[in-house]
């Protein structure tokens, strides 16, 4: 409202009371009304208002309110805030039940619920309201009737507040049962993945060993055939270096026969035979062309240690042609020494 009908109110107010009846209201100035604490007593009787704002319930300090002759269909569920109202006229509105709070209208003395569509039980309650003493019986009554739906109410509450309270218990133990069968899935699902890894590790060990195994036998076997081949091939080596043997040895006898005929033709008496004449001759004459080629210094010093040993090895065979020789009847002659090749 406005500062005028602020000022306006200052003008309905007589001593402790307030009269706004016939100010063709749709709704209460709470705000307003809440600046004068002294006013308990306060008309609203035969106005257009269709509810009372949950604010009102704070205007506390009332004692004697009149809401007849308006439109009001339901009241605020706060209204046992009100906790001095005494006197409470609703005559002639169009409401039908009462809010459950009404029930702590502890002071109220006085009501008139006339003329209102009331539910059956709660107008049964209420009475006729006929005149002061119907009035005063229709507050104690009313209040009666709410104080069982108040308990009706607050048992209701309870019933469901209990149920709430096992539902949520029944919820905690079925959660606490999921957690139950999930940690101990996770607990089997965790032994069946160590199993399974265990399983694993047995079969890539056993693998391993197998291969290990494989590896061996084939190393083995690989060894063996290596030995055959080798057997094989000593085998077939062997004659070659027994052939090759001979055929030094042979060769060896061959030298040594020709060194022997070289030094029974040069050291014995056969040196004059006709079998040793060529030989001589063959001996003197490579030893001649030796001395008249030039040749390398080395191979000067190869010739030289050549017929070094050559001469001692004619040296040896000297002294055993006539041991040799004498059983036949021959005896060796003295020669002369081969020359040596001058340098």
């Amino acid at each position: 409202m406005s500062k005028n009908k602020v000022l306006n109110l200052k003008d309905k107010i007589d001593g402790n009371e307030m009269d706004l009846s016939l100010c063709n209201l749709t709704e209460v100035p709470v705000k307003e009304l809440a600046a004068f604490p002294k006013v308990t007593v306060l008309d609203l009787s035969c106005n257009n208002i269709t509810s009372l704002p949950l604010e009102f319930c704070s205007l506390s300090h009332l004692v004697k309110v009149d809401l007849s002759k308006n439109l009001m269909t339901v009241l605020p569920d706060d209204l046992g805030r009100l906790g001095n109202l005494q006197h409470l006229d609703l005559y002639n509105n169009k409401l039908t039940i009462l809010p459950v709070s009404f029930s702590q209208l502890k002071n109220l003395k006085w009501l008139d619920l006339k003329d209102n569509p009331l539910e059956i039980n709660l107008a049964k309650a209420a009475g006729d309201c006929l005149d002061e003493k119907q009035c005063k019986q229709c507050a104690a009554r009313v209040l009666q009737h709410m104080r069982i739906l108040q308990d009706e109410v607050d048992k209701e509450r309870e019933r469901r507040f209990l149920k709430d309270k096992e539902l949520e218990k029944k919820k905690e133990t079925k959660q606490r049962e999921r957690e139950a069968k999930e940690k101990e899935s996770r607990k089997r699902d965790k032994a069946e993945e160590k199993e399974r890894k265990r399983k694993e590790y047995h079969a890539h060990m056993a693998a391993l060993a197998i291969q290990e195994q494989k590896n061996k036998r084939k190393e083995e076997k690989k060894k063996r055939n290596g030995q055959i081949a080798a057997d094989k091939k000593a085998a077939e080596s062997a004659p070659k270096a027994r052939r090759r043997s001979l055929i030094g040895l042979l060769f060896k006898l061959l030298l040594l026969g020709l060194a022997g005929v070289v030094g029974v033709c040069q050291l014995t008496g056969l040196k004059e035979e006709a079998v040793c004449v060529p030989i001589n001759v063959a001996v003197d004459d490579s030893l001649s062309w030796v001395r008249e080629q030039e040749v390398d210094v080395r191979v000067r010093k190869l010739v030289e240690e050549v017929d070094i040993r050559a001469r001692e090895l004619l040296q040896k065979l000297s002294s055993l042609v006539p041991q040799l020789l004498e059983p036949l009847g021959v005896v060796p002659t003295a020669t002369e020494p081969v020359e040596t090749v001058e340098n």
